[in-house]
């Protein structure tokens, strides 16, 4: 047996890390100076969006928002911890090229790996992307787990997904863009005069790229569910992932969408993890799912 560790930027509900049996290691973001934990295990799907309305709610309102890495001193105790339960360890992580987790973890793994103490493994897979894309991946883990694969079967299955993982998404506002320099502030301002909503997605070395401008939310939304459905494969036995800040009733048109044009095994939608949704801004909506690559085609 084995343990699947995520950090909460994975964006898997509280609910289904219970059923899936996955361990999550929760950022800690600053708003107003007032530590917030980002991942609460006992929160219920209303209560989890209630409690991401308030947080976007409080970033509209003009809120100072400061995030910050998981420590590989954390990642080191948790990892000992599982280690000397005579485990192995999976451990799923927010892009090395979007964010300096990975590298904390893979210090404490190297550490405890080095000592010599321990006979288990530790494996650190990259999702190359964010919130569910991360998060999808673990639950496919756990399930393979459940059939009885074994840790090295499951780990080198899985390091073959993120090349084919999708994450496409749309903002509210551009202004949360250009804080963190993916767009100018020019731009920002001119973009929102006009209506521009950009759709940006991952690409293969886990960077955040725009892929295409649309006029207006609701041609943007259209554009997302296009993207899944003319790119997803093998769809009956796919969940495609819906993470949302604070925009509930987009989702809920852009499932209605997607289920009237393909079958879907399951369909996981929440509210956006507050570690990395604070970058993207309130009202962002992402899509994540399967395709044959990460070089998505448009209809």
């Amino acid at each position: 047996m084995f343990e699947i560790i995520v950090d909460s930027a994975a964006n898997i509900p509280a609910d289904l890390v219970k059923k899936f049996k996955i361990k999550v290691l929760s950022f800690v973001n600053l708003v107003n100076g007032k530590e917030v934990t980002c991942f609460d295990p006992d929160l219920s799907e209303e209560e989890e969006r209630q409690k991401g309305k308030e947080y976007y709610d409080a970033i509209r309102s003009g809120a100072e928002v400061k995030t910050g890495l998981i420590s590989s001193g954390i990642f080191e105790d948790t990892f000992r911890e599982i280690l000397e339960q005579d485990k192995d360890i999976l451990y799923f992580s927010l892009s090395k090229n979007i964010s300096g987790n990975y590298n904390s973890a893979r210090i404490a793994a190297e550490e405890l790996m080095d000592s010599g103490e321990y006979s288990h493994k530790i494996r650190l897979i990259d999702s190359l992307n964010a919130s569910l894309a991360q998060g999808i991946l673990a639950i496919y883990a756990s399930e393979m787990r459940d059939k009885g694969m074994a840790f090295d079967d499951v780990a080198d299955e899985l390091e073959t997904y993120p090349a084919r993982m999708n994450g496409v998404f749309t903002v509210g506002d551009l202004k949360y863009l250009s804080r963190t320099g993916r767009i100018s502030g020019t731009s920002a301002l001119i973009g929102n005069v006009l209506s521009i909503k950009p759709i940006l997605r991952g690409n293969k070395d886990g960077y955040i790229v725009q892929y295409k401008k649309c006029r207006g939310r609701k041609s943007a939304l259209n554009e997302l569910i296009s993207l899944v459905c003319d790119n997803i494969v093998d769809s009956e036995n796919q969940i495609i992932g819906i993470a949302h800040a604070d925009a509930y009733e987009d989702s809920l048109y852009i499932m209605e969408q997607i289920q009237k044009r393909i079958k879907v095994r399951d369909f996981i939608n929440t509210s956006y993890d507050f570690c990395t949704g604070s970058h993207v801004g309130p009202d962002t909506i992402a899509l994540f799912f399967m395709a044959k690559d990460r070089e998505l085609s448009g209809k």
